[in-house]
């Protein structure tokens, strides 16, 4: 799989990813340039954490008008695939390939810490191969984590399995209390309609190296090199 890393001026997951998915799980991996237009033929394009353009006007707001978000979209829309990670799930709903909006922490404060997610479904290429009984031991890092959407547009997501992850307790429990930053339903991570885009707002990168002793967040980057839609 050639797997592509798109790089925003205040990106700063960027280089966790690139390390994770080329030296840890050895696939060809390449950087994509902001103001570049050329995806290097890509299969996975991968849009990373970090403070793109510095988060002015909204997290995620102007990365989403940059020259390489044009090929980003025009990929996902003729059903390419697309992982947005933290502020890249800002992005991607800002470019309007995800439902919802990533709002301001409830507590109003920015959270880093490790939480725990529960697989939503079985019906994705990020959760098919997921064990959906036990939880992954995630970190998160965000001022605008907060996940919102209409009911309507909630409910239509749930019947068609677009919710990837719940935050949890260690239990497994989806409750209020595993809630970091106030998501609505306790969401963790979504898909478009077409299951092809995904946006995740913890970080798996943080959590794939054995030097970190969790390799929790690793599971869920396997996950894709597992599909048969994508080997």
């Amino acid at each position: 799989m050639k797997i592509g890393i798109v790089v925003f001026p205040g990106s700063n997951c960027d280089e966790d990813i690139f390390h994770v998915f080329k030296y840890i799980l050895q696939q060809d991996t390449h950087k994509l340039w902001h103001k570049d237009t050329d995806l290097k033929n890509c299969d996975f394009i991968v849009v990373p954490g970090g403070f793109s353009y510095g988060d002015y006007l909204r997290a995620g707001a102007i990365a989403r008008f940059s020259p390489i978000m044009e090929s980003v979209i025009r990929h996902a829309q003729q059903g390419g695939y697309v992982l947005g990670i933290c502020n890249g799930f800002q992005i991607l709903t800002e470019a309007h390939l995800l439902p919802g909006v990533l709002l301001p922490n409830i507590n109003q404060k920015f959270i880093c810490k490790n939480v725990y997610l529960k697989p939503a479904t079985d019906s994705t290429i990020m959760t098919a191969t997921l064990d959906q009984d036990r939880v992954y031991k995630v970190p998160i890092a965000h001022a605008e984590g907060r996940y919102y959407a209409s009911p309507d547009v909630i409910k239509e997501m749930e019947d068609n399995e677009q919710i990837l992850f719940y935050y949890a307790s260690e239990s497994g429990k989806i409750e209020e209390s595993s809630n970091p930053n106030g998501s609505i339903n306790n969401i963790a991570g979504v898909a478009n309609r077409q299951k092809n885009v995904m946006g995740l707002m913890p970080h798996p990168e943080r959590a794939a190296d054995e030097a970190l002793r969790n390799t929790d967040g690793r599971l869920l980057l396997e996950t894709f090199l597992q599909s048969e839609k994508l080997v």
